[in-house]
């Protein structure tokens, strides 16, 4: 009886501490969810780190900034990915469900780029006629100093925050009837490489098969594209600045990653992603 009872303590014990190991060697999980223009970079971000980070499990989803802003907001995410600033109304609904205005950490910079199709002759543009472009007033590519043709218009969706950035600094109005608007960057990008005659927006980190124009803060200013160096002077006029948001200050392997990610080895991915550094 004595031994059946040695036994079922054993048992008992051996039992525990596989429970007990189980617990705490299960991986914090951690979710980010929204701004499409950020979705690669996240998605490295979570797939270097957790490389030399098994305590962490990190969940990357994108489908626009506004989405993932609202899902911070519900409790179904831990970070918030977005390409423009929290609005006042989106803080007070956090604020009346959370009580607190949340966390803001800008992880990195961006140059919205303007996307051109190889064969149009236009090289750059003003953001006045990028700004008329987009609201209609200009709707041949002549007027600009292109050929006699239309202009087509592509553009993100409204839950996007590269839409709302670009309507609010750029276009400083309602948007054409005639733009088209797209679920994703890739998807613009795409819209343009095969319209000879099409012009988009999105993240820099995205260019690839289109030519990228040349944009001037007016008509008297010199002309860039995007780079570290004319995004960091501010002579590149439609720079931005990408964020990271969260209910409230980061704790344990949440504030690990975010430092990490601040840190030289997350800057270092910025930049091999085609994006900018924050310092």
């Amino acid at each position: 009886m004595k031994k059946l009872n040695l036994l079922k303590s054993a048992i008992i014990a051996v039992l525990v501490g596989l429970v007990c190991f189980a617990f705490t060697a299960a991986p914090e999980r951690i979710t980010v969810k929204g701004s499409d223009t950020l979705v690669i970079l996240a998605q490295k971000w979570a797939e270097e780190y957790m490389k030399t980070n098994s305590g962490a499990n990190i969940q990357v989803t994108g489908g626009g900034s506004g989405v993932g802003i609202s899902a911070l907001i519900n409790g179904a995410t831990d970070i918030a990915n977005a390409s423009r600033k929290m609005k006042q109304t989106e803080k007070d609904k956090l604020k009346q469900r959370y009580n607190t205005l949340g966390v803001e950490v800008a992880c990195a910079k961006d140059g919205i780029t303007i996307y051109l199709n190889p064969a149009n002759k236009v090289t750059e543009l003003s953001i006045k006629q990028l700004s008329d472009i987009y609201k209609g007033v200009i709707t041949n590519w002549k007027e600009v100093g292109g050929a006699d043709q239309s202009i087509k218009l592509y553009g993100r969706e409204n839950s996007s925050g590269t839409y709302v950035f670009f309507q609010e600094n750029v276009v400083k109005g309602d948007y054409a009837s005639s733009c088209q608007t797209l679920p994703g960057t890739a998807a613009v990008v795409n819209a343009v490489k095969k319209d000879a005659y099409g012009i988009g927006y999105g993240g820099a980190a995205y260019a690839e098969g289109i030519v990228i124009c040349k944009v001037k803060k007016d008509d008297k200013s010199a002309a860039f594209v995007p780079t570290a160096e004319t995004i960091k002077t501010g002579e590149y006029p439609i720079t931005r600045f990408l964020y990271m948001y969260l209910r409230n200050r980061p704790t344990g392997e949440t504030k690990k990653y975010i430092d990490w990610i601040l840190g030289a080895e997350g800057q270092k991915l910025v930049v091999d992603m085609g994006y900018f550094p924050v310092k």
